[in-house]
């Protein structure tokens, strides 16, 4: 049975909030730990994104959509995003301003083996976060129902016949379709 405190706080089940309060700050730092993984062996900035924003989707079920909603939603996901876009961007055109540097070519920068490891571990990051605030954007979206319902137009109920089939080219025949 669901309810709430007197201070507006939204309360499925104790048992489940204090679960989600051990178990989210683990499933962060694992989500961080293959995003840096990424960099040496299977791994990387989506698999760990994921498993972040998981994170974050495991509070908004525990505390309440709402309440979550309105801690996350807005400046903070689409700063993640703009972040790591624009860490992801710089990174990248930052290798072309060196001598036979290409995009994302780490080994421009002159830093050696440890310097393209993390030129790696960085652009992991940056994808992590984009993937991350783009998964719980969309959650949120959804949950509130931002999303637009596709309405048919006068001219697409046009196009279609009687019986709801699309209307084809003039130039097709009833005979197996081949051009007259």
């Amino acid at each position: 049975m669901s309810g709430s405190t007197p201070d507006g706080t939204y309360v499925e089940s104790t048992i489940i909030m204090t679960t989600v309060r051990v178990v989210v700050p683990f499933v962060f730092t694992f989500g961080l730990f293959v995003m840096f993984h990424g960099a040496e062996s299977a791994g990387g900035g989506f698999q760990g994104g994921v498993l972040v924003a998981a994170a974050v989707l495991l509070l908004a079920f525990a505390f309440g959509i709402e309440p979550s909603r309105e801690w996350l939603e807005g400046a903070l996901t689409r700063s993640t995003i703009a972040a790591g876009g624009a860490t992801f961007v710089l990174v990248g055109l930052g290798a072309l301003f060196y001598e036979d540097g290409a995009f994302l070519d780490y080994a421009a920068y002159g830093f050696g083996a440890k310097g393209v490891k993390y030129g790696i571990e960085l652009v992991e990051l940056a994808i992590g976060a984009i993937v991350s605030g783009v998964l719980v954007g969309l959650f949120y979206s959804l949950a509130v129902g931002d999303v637009e319902v596709f309405e048919p137009t006068d001219a697409a109920e046009a196009a279609e016949g009687d019986d709801g089939a699309v209307a084809t080219d003039a130039a097709t025949t009833d005979t197996g379709g081949e051009r007259a």
